[in-house]
């Protein structure tokens, strides 16, 4: 490899001096020029490659001529590990923990990624690809793989700050299906639809979703769909006691309500959640009804409260827990709090 190298630059450079002093002796011995100045020309040409040769073997690197062997390529512990020794470095590095944190969640490691992805929002709190990471991690490490607590509030976080953010559509049209929301599951994953192509099997997915959530929310009319969307929106932020907090259990189903101030007792909106990371949010609307002709709509002023059933049921039994705050106003927009306090 080397050899053939030499004579190769050699050849190269005897050609491209010969180009330049064959036109030169030529015109020299025109002009009547000595013939010493023909051999001088002649031995340049000669020494001048091999000269080269012997100062490239005295302060060059001939060995890079065989090639510079290949490093092996890193796996991705050490990638990792590379990365998570930066991060030390430069802790503030928001790009840096973000990749690590989908680097995390690309290895099913659920509790590194949720870590990683909470350096990100410590870092720059309305960063929607990390909020929606969050939630998304938080859910792979869970055995229940439920979405709830701070990721649901992640997720309604991320969806006003970008409304048409796939994944965060995605991911909230789950909670909401996971906790027997359908008809909001439905109408989140029609926000989704017109963002895909819809010729893409995730379309596909998405349109299979809503059917489910449809067939099981059940039949309602049109009047009552187009209410759900640009109808009223109660936002219920609900609290536990300190006091009770020794007396939840597994199984525990926490229910937010809202009633007519007068009239039957059967709420106009219900949701029902598992008691997870406090306080918890949700937002009470005509899609959340138990019957087509008693929705939010229908009432001014309604009660709200908010009930831990023991049960898992929605009518009240002894032992729950429960809250309310009072009657408000249907078209209210200030977030309504709930304690739970007391004990049925």
């Amino acid at each position: 490899m080397i050899f053939g190298f030499y004579a190769i630059a050699t050849a190269m450079v005897v050609v491209a001096l010969a180009l330049v002093l064959v036109p030169m002796i030529r015109r020299a011995r025109g002009e009547g020029y000595p013939r010493r100045i023909f051999v001088l020309a002649l031995v340049i040409t000669l020494l001048l490659p091999l000269a080269a040769v012997g100062l490239y073997l005295v302060v060059g690197t001939p060995v890079a001529l065989n090639g510079v062997p290949k490093e092996a390529p890193l796996n991705i512990d050490q990638a990792v590990a590379e990365l998570q020794q930066h991060l030390v470095q430069k802790p503030d590095d928001v790009q840096g923990w973000l990749l690590l944190g989908q680097t995390y969640s690309a290895m099913h490691k659920g509790s590194e990624a949720r870590d990683a992805y909470g350096k990100v929002l410590d870092l720059d709190a309305n960063n929607t690809a990390a909020m929606v990471g969050w939630a998304e991690a938080d859910s792979i490490q869970r055995s229940d793989h439920l979405i709830d607590g701070r990721s649901l509030e992640l997720l309604q976080h991320v969806v006003q700050l970008e409304p048409d953010n796939q994944r965060g559509l995605w991911l909230l049209g789950i909670s909401q299906f996971q906790h027997d929301q359908f008809a909001e599951a439905a109408a989140t994953w029609r926000k989704l639809q017109p963002l895909l192509d819809p010729s893409s099997k995730v379309a596909q997915a998405v349109a299979q979703q809503i059917v489910a959530a449809e067939s099981r929310a059940g039949p309602q009319p049109a009047s009552a769909s187009t209410a759900a969307a640009n109808g009223p929106a109660l936002q219920v932020e609900v609290s536990l006691s300190p006091a009770l907090k020794n007396k939840l259990a597994p199984g525990d189903a926490l229910f937010v309500y809202a009633r007519a101030e007068q009239g039957p007792p059967m709420p106009l909106a219900v949701a029902k959640l598992a008691p997870a990371a406090w306080p918890m949010h949700v937002t009470l609307t005509d899609a959340m009804a138990m019957a087509p002709q008693l929705r939010l709509s229908t009432a001014s002023r309604v009660f709200v409260g908010a009930r831990i059933s023991k049960s898992g049921q929605a009518i009240a039994q002894s032992g729950d827990l429960e809250g309310d705050a009072g009657v408000v106003d249907v078209a209210s927009k200030t977030p309504i709090k709930i304690t739970i306090d007391k004990v049925h």
